[in-house]
């Protein structure tokens, strides 16, 4: 555990893989979400970059969906 006074964020070191990639896909889900919803409120080229930030987070929603898929699959 980090006691940095700083740190307001830790990831648990006991995680289990599916639970760090089942929470990397939620955390991509919302932030692609709320940008969608940030861009109907934009024009130009604010919109433009809110929606290529959106696209980064669908890949990232993509691989990390890919990696679940692979964690599921795997026995154990």
């Amino acid at each position: 555990m980090v006691n940095d006074s700083t740190t307001l964020y830790t990831v648990a070191p006991n995680a289990s893989n599916e639970t760090l990639i089942t929470n990397s896909y939620e955390t991509f889900t919302s932030v692609s979400t709320l940008l969608l919803d940030l861009s109907e409120d934009l024009n130009g080229k604010h919109r433009d970059i809110a929606l290529a930030i959106h696209q980064l987070s669908e890949l990232g929603l993509l691989l990390t969906a890919r990696l679940l898929d692979r964690e599921a699959s795997c026995p154990g």
